[in-house]
């Protein structure tokens, strides 16, 4: 699997298991064990989303960050065979 590849995959999986330890501190506010695997798989995300976008440029739409020129559609997209 290429770097860029296994980046996408790591951060889908940071997205998953964030999106599962929401939905469990929905239920179990107080839970302080959730919370601190919350703080850490949300720091991680960052990391490697920074990571990403550095090497590979935005994720989505919203991390376009330039003024010169809108990179958000430069080819391939994340998703695109080609991309992978």
């Amino acid at each position: 699997m290429n770097e860029r590849r296994e980046l996408l995959c790591t951060l889908q999986q940071y997205d998953f298991a964030l999106y599962d330890l929401q939905l469990y501190l929905d239920s179990h506010p107080e839970c302080k064990e959730a919370m601190q695997k919350y703080k850490k798989y949300k720091a991680m995300r960052q990391n490697i989303l920074e990571q990403y976008t550095r090497l590979y440029g935005p994720v989505r739409a919203d991390q376009s960050d330039t003024n010169e020129k809108w990179n958000w559609v430069q080819n391939p997209w994340p998703w695109e065979k080609e991309g992978n």
